[in-house]
């Protein structure tokens, strides 16, 4: 009798306080995000419909709500003022984040790693019959994808090292990457950088010439990086955990041979570009560098941030070390083996 009066009780209160986990709704949450591929919050919601063993804690512990944003200072306040969970920053993101919004940042995870030695880089374009060096630039207008992203970073670290200073010597403008071709070939800009797939699309445009990349500025980057509030990450840690080893999952099916044209045929679907636009760089060494158990090189990250304070980029460098929490990426590289 004891044991159905107790029975009883406990279920009258999970009724009235709705807090029965097993109707729990999944955490939502919200990522940023300005370009694909590169970035995967647009992508994660259709996963399941092309791998179905690939996000196995979709829609049970989590679901993500893609949010578009321009990238940098934009994403940073976003996240900031709460608007966006998880933002997909850069090294110049993460140090204004704590020395100028007091922010207590984490970075959980890696999206995707820039400039390495046999991936793909990022270059700036020009119109090669008026631009020959980075010296021709002076005067000229120079576009990026926005202010305080790793785009915006290089492009001052390389004009500096040829003298020249914004905006005593050319302009910045911010032009989504979509638009910086016809941004280009209109001439409202004098140089521009490309990203996939543009980059293919500039190689067809014979007046199109490479002037330098974003590795001429950094080395090797940790360019785009999974970023959230330390509160965030305590309270919600297996949820993110969860997020984590599903998207480990989803990096193996999108570089395994057998699996990769599915994973291409999501992004054409996504994007609305061909497959074909696609099939012959995407997910392979032609491809930014995306580590496979989405882990952040700690060295790396703070060299990119040596180089901002040392370029004037940034007022002052940090120690990144506190502000990095690759404990839940490696508890979830460890899941996703099994």
């Amino acid at each position: 009798m004891h044991h159905r009066f107790f029975a009883t009780l406990f279920a009258t209160l999970v009724a009235i306080l709705g807090c029965n986990p097993a109707t729990a709704e999944p955490l939502k949450i919200r990522v940023d995000w300005s370009i694909i591929p590169g970035q995967f919050a647009p992508l994660i919601p259709t996963v399941p419909q092309y791998g179905p063993d690939v996000y196995r804690h979709y829609g049970k512990s989590y679901v993500v709500e893609p949010i578009r944003l321009q990238g940098g200072g934009a994403t940073l306040t976003a996240l900031a003022a709460d608007q966006i969970d998880i933002a997909t920053l850069n090294p110049q993101a993460l140090v204004l984040g704590v020395t100028e919004a007091k922010l207590a940042m984490r970075v959980i995870g890696l999206q995707i790693s820039t400039e390495v030695p046999g991936y793909l880089l990022t270059h700036f374009w020009v119109r090669g019959s008026e631009i020959k060096k980075v010296e021709d630039l002076k005067g000229k207008v120079v576009a990026v994808n926005a202010r305080g992203a790793n785009i915006d970073s290089a492009a001052h670290i390389v004009m500096r090292k040829f003298g020249l200073e914004e905006p005593r010597d050319y302009q910045i403008v911010e032009v989504r990457f979509p638009a910086m071709i016809p941004a280009l070939e209109s001439k409202r800009v004098d140089a521009a950088p490309m990203v996939p797939p543009f980059d293919r699309m500039a190689e067809k445009n014979t007046e199109f010439k490479r002037l330098f990349s974003v590795g001429d500025a950094f080395g090797p980057v940790e360019t785009l990086m999974f970023m959230t509030k330390a509160e965030y990450v305590a309270k919600n840690r297996a949820a993110l955990i969860d997020f984590l080893e599903d998207n480990i999952r989803m990096r193996r099916w999108m570089f395994d041979p057998k699996t990769r044209m599915d994973a291409v045929k999501q992004l054409s679907d996504t994007t609305k570009i061909p497959v074909a636009a696609y099939a012959d760089w995407v997910y392979t060494t032609g491809d930014y560098y995306y580590h496979p158990q989405a882990l952040v090189d700690v060295p790396r990250l703070q060299h990119n941030v040596n180089v901002l304070k040392e370029a004037g980029v940034i007022p002052n460098a940090i120690d990144i070390g506190p502000y990095v929490d690759l404990s839940l990426v490696k508890e979830a590289a460890e899941r996703a083996k099994k």
